[in-house]
């Protein structure tokens, strides 16, 4: 497929930080989604959940399904528009490689506790996973992803971070965008986890359809369900009117884009990259019904007691972790220890937090309810 003007090419990519040979038989984006997907901290995302702990059920999304799911709605969006399919799910595949346990709860918990250390946001934990964290290659830190790759991982950043991190952190100062493929990824992000939480919130119990009949994009598609099939079952049901609502808001998308886009026709990325506004978004209609839909799942679904208790939960689990193991990096294994020393030479106990950090945000919800069981229960003497 022929690819637009202002799509990223591999063959003009920025490149990477420590020079390669080019690959053989793949592109240097496909090489980036591969290194993506062999990863360990890719494979962590299976135990770790946004809303429902993993314990709680093993058909609610994780992280891996969920990226997963991006990863599918950003490259057929991609294809439609001519941008770069590979370059858009390797973005959609590591955009939550740095999340913690306990989703949003367990993120909110470990940016407090890193207040006094430089925060902790989940894009930069991301970027640091894949540039850092990684640990397999025997030339380089981190898997040495191209520019554009970690380009539009870092989807959001705070100033004063993007200050420590070079050449991706450089449009965060500039108020410029990412490329194309980096802002239909952040879309597509939005798109996948709230309609999987509506299913998976209907799945639980916390959601019921009485109530998503407020909701104009859910109580359109599920008038148009019932008028179309007499006798649904509730799983049909609720899986025909959330299909529809995905394919709305994706087709949406990519007529809005397509129409944004046209004026740029012959323009290449980085004249893209620097206006002021991005230029991946959806309709106004569009938009609102989206925003409505959000507003609906953060008062009746991140706000349910039930699931606010068991994120209170979570909260306490890692405030927990990081004081015990920040006041004592002995608690964690040997070579996170020697880390965190190495690290309070060069930088303090800044330098140590980050690494106590580091060691709780790649738990796994699992891993992190029994290492909280081995540092606080006195019966668990291991």
């Amino acid at each position: 497929m022929k690819l637009a003007s202002y799509a990223a090419c591999a063959d003009t990519s920025r490149g990477r930080r420590y020079a390669e040979p080019a690959p053989t038989t793949r592109s240097d984006y496909q090489r980036d989604r591969d290194r993506i997907i062999h990863s360990v901290a890719f494979r962590r995302l299976e135990y770790k959940t946004q809303v429902f702990i993993s314990h709680e059920g093993d058909l609610f999304r994780n992280r891996l399904t969920h990226s997963l799911e991006v990863a599918q709605i950003t490259r057929s969006l991609a294809r439609t528009l001519a941008l770069n399919e590979d370059l858009s799910e390797a973005i959609a595949l590591a955009h939550d490689l740095g999340h913690t346990p306990f989703g949003h709860a367990g993120q909110d918990a470990l940016n407090d506790c890193m207040r006094d250390y430089g925060g902790f946001e989940h894009n930069a934990q991301s970027l640091r996973v894949v540039d850092e964290l990684e640990d397999k290659y025997a030339a380089f830190r981190g898997l040495n992803l191209t520019f554009e790759t970690r380009e539009g991982i870092l989807k959001h950043c705070s100033q004063t971070r993007a200050r420590t991190l070079g050449d991706v952190g450089e449009r965060f100062l500039n108020k410029q965008q990412g490329g194309l493929e980096a802002q239909l990824t952040n879309v597509a992000d939005q798109i996948a986890y709230n309609n999987h939480d509506v299913d998976d919130g209907l799945r639980a119990g916390l959601l019921t359809i009485e109530q998503l009949q407020a909701v104009p994009l859910f109580a359109r598609h599920l008038a148009e369900v019932r008028a179309t099939y007499a006798a649904l079952t509730p799983q049909q049901l609720r899986f025909e009117t959330i299909r529809r609502m995905i394919n709305a808001l994706v087709v949406d998308l990519g007529t809005q884009t397509a129409d944004n886009l046209l004026p740029y026709a012959g323009q290449s990325i980085d004249a893209v990259r620097a206006l002021p506004a991005p230029l991946v978004e959806f309709g106004p209609v569009m938009q609102q019904e989206n925003r409505a839909l959000k507003h609906f799942l953060h008062e009746n679904l991140y706000g349910h007691h039930q699931v606010y208790r068991v994120m209170s939960k979570a909260r306490r689990i890692v405030r927990e972790l990081f004081s015990a193991l920040n006041d004592d990096p002995r608690l964690m294994p040997p070579e996170f220890y020697d880390h965190a020393m190495r690290a309070e030479q060069l930088s303090g106990r800044t330098g140590r937090a980050r690494v106590v950090a580091d060691y709780i945000a790649g738990m796994t919800d699992r891993f992190a309810l029994e290492e909280h069981q081995r540092l606080f229960d006195l019966h668990v003497l291991r």
